[in-house]
């Protein structure tokens, strides 16, 4: 069975904590087994990791180039806005991915408009809450079949 890769930056691991009114009452693993059922339906094995450490996630990405992962479903979080280095890991793996953001991330502050990873992702989701990752999990699965 071919495998997704789920990454969550930095504070993801707050989520149904942290301003819910603008990430939800979703918890990060009530999110993390909802896509697993369907990636299980989808024909795929979703393993997941969050860290509010940059290089950690560079670093899976890294070992997910290593390990043959089909493809890469991301939610950098606020290292979109910051990180070439996380840009050029998913360059350099050359591994599919798309990108998730809960929230709108150009109906918030400038700096936040702007995403490193949107110009190398194979699509970008944001704005429609925990159902993002969902969709990002479906399309993802339809580009790898």
């Amino acid at each position: 069975m071919r495998t997704i890769l789920l990454l969550n930056g930095p504070n993801l691991n707050l989520l149904g904590h942290r301003e819910p009114a603008l990430y939800g009452s979703e918890t990060l693993p009530q999110i993390i087994a909802k896509l697993t059922t369907l990636a299980q339906d989808l024909g795929f094995l979703l393993t997941h990791l969050q860290s509010n450490h940059e290089g950690v996630l560079i670093d899976s990405l890294h070992q997910a180039k290593v390990d043959n992962v089909a493809g890469v479903i991301i939610n950098p979080g606020a290292l979109s806005h910051t990180s070439i280095a996380l840009r050029d890991a998913i360059t350099s793996t050359q591994l599919a991915c798309i990108e998730v953001h809960i929230s709108n991330i150009y109906a918030r502050e400038p700096f936040r408009h702007h995403s490193y990873l949107a110009e190398v992702a194979k699509g970008t989701i944001a704005g429609l809450g925990p159902l993002g990752y969902e969709l990002a999990l479906r399309a993802l699965a339809q580009q790898l079949s």
